[in-house]
């Protein structure tokens, strides 16, 4: 998901292989995760890796009109699950679940509210309406 302005180029990003099932993900922006397998302590799955992406685009596309209406500070989890078809090696089902306390606003408002930031993580959530839709993705083996 590397994200281009104008005046910048787009994020490399790549994992590195630390040892049997064993990977760092880096970006040239300095960040790291650790990624290996279920068994691992202190590791993400690459699974877990797609859910969390979901959930965290979800909660950024969501940001600015929760922001405006519940201000700067509200608490936001989102919780993302979903088993693996292991038989097809894919996740049928993806399901989210968007924790906020809207107490303060009365039925009506909640409801628009919860209208409105659906709209926003359906328009913008990259992750989100990339699952959707499907992609295409390439492989090129590059040997010496």
């Amino acid at each position: 998901m590397a994200e281009q302005t104008p005046a910048s180029a787009p994020t490399e990003l790549w994992v590195e292989r630390t040892g049997t099932r064993l990977y760092t993900g880096r970006s040239s922006r300095g960040a790291e995760v650790r990624i290996g397998s279920e068994s691992v302590e202190g590791v993400f799955t690459p699974g877990e890796l797609l859910k969390i992406a979901l959930a965290a685009c979800s909660g950024m596309s969501s940001d600015f009109p929760l922001s405006r209406r519940l201000g700067d500070d509200y608490d936001a989890t989102i919780r993302v699950s979903g088993a693996a078809d292991r038989e097809n090696e894919l996740y049928p089902h993806l399901e989210e679940v968007l924790e906020l306390d809207l107490s303060e606003l009365d039925a009506e408002a909640q409801g628009r509210l919860v209208a409105l930031v659906e709209r926003s993580i359906d328009k913008v959530c990259t992750v989100g309406r990339t699952l959707k839709a499907g992609t295409n993705i390439t492989l090129k083996v590059e040997t010496d």
